[in-house]
């Protein structure tokens, strides 16, 4: 540094400690460098990354809360009359169990607009060809137990021989088993996101403090502590932070609800009750505060080790 220098660095690294000029430390205009773009990035997977992990939640929540108690029996005679025979004996057997709170035959029409889908029009009705089971939709009091299942089964094999008898949620067991897989992965996402806001403002503390290392010193001459210096870094990268976060919590709004109202039109029981309700929104409200709190904890402890080997 040359002698003609020194006077003006002295002169700004004394107005950075007087007053409320401790900014000046570390000028820099908003919004213009990489590091809260970064910042945005970031908060815009989180959030994202975040919603995906409670739609999942609410929509295992919701499946399992709709087949709690729920108990299928399927009548599975090739033989038009026998079945529907047995079905009536199975239902009047059902109806007289104590554990049993409901219990209904499904109508055949709505047996034939569930397998419409995979056997088409065709496949339904009396005469199809290939035989359809009468399903019977009973709900018990209490969990469904094996013991449960198999005191159901017991009681209805005699009156209906070709009965199966399913818990509802053992059909969907798979389905769930997915989608807790499914909700570790966004929880693993979150914690990885959050330990790459923090390196990438570990780097820019370390950055900045290289820029800045002759003023640095000459502010420890006149008198600055590590502190001070700490909360100059720390109060810029904050002001960083929450422009950052606010513009990806932005981003992440949009996307969220661009793809909540695609799977709404998908008309889908399951995917409808993975909607995000206000307490997930308050949740998600909370990523960019906590990303600012952390990236100004990260940028004063960052600032704070170098300028203990600094000097």
């Amino acid at each position: 540094m040359s002698s003609a220098e020194m006077p003006s660095l002295v002169a700004r690294s004394w107005r950075s400690l007087s007053a409320t000029g401790e900014t000046e430390i570390v000028p820099q205009a908003r919004l213009s460098g990489p590091m809260p773009w970064v910042i945005a990035i970031m908060v815009a997977m989180t959030v994202i990354a975040l919603a995906a992990g409670l739609a999942l939640r609410n929509t295992a929540q919701a499946a399992a809360a709709e087949l709690e108690g729920g108990v299928t029996v399927q009548v599975m005679e090739a033989d038009p009359d026998a079945r529907n025979a047995q079905a009536q004996n199975a239902l009047t057997v059902l109806r007289e169990l104590p554990q049993v709170a409901s219990v209904r035959l499904v109508p055949r029409e709505e047996v034939d607009q569930l397998i419409e889908p995979w056997l088409g029009e065709a496949g339904g009705g009396e005469s199809a060809s290939i035989p359809v089971p009468a399903l019977l939709d009973a709900r018990i009091d209490g969990k469904v137990t094996a013991d449960a299942i198999e005191g159901i089964r017991a009681a209805v094999a005699e009156a209906a021989p070709a009965a199966r008898v399913d818990a509802q949620s053992s059909w969907l067991k798979p389905v769930f088993d997915a989608i807790v897989s499914l909700q570790w992965l966004a929880a693993a996402l979150v914690v990885l996101l959050s330990v790459a806001l923090t390196a990438a403002v570990l780097l820019a503390a370390r950055s900045a403090l290289g820029t800045n290392r002759d003023t640095i010193e000459i502010v420890h001459l006149l008198g600055g502590t590590d502190a001070q210096i700490a909360r100059v870094f720390q109060r810029s990268i904050g002001v960083d932070a929450a422009g950052g976060g606010l513009v990806g919590f932005a981003l992440a709004a949009v996307v969220i609800l661009f793809l909540g109202r695609r799977f709404a039109g998908l008309g889908a029981g399951m995917v409808d009750g993975g909607a995000l309700g206000v307490t997930d929104w308050l949740l998600l409200a909370l990523v960019p505060i906590v990303s600012v709190l952390l990236a100004m904890a990260t940028a004063r402890v960052t600032v704070l080790h170098a300028l203990r080997k600094m000097l």
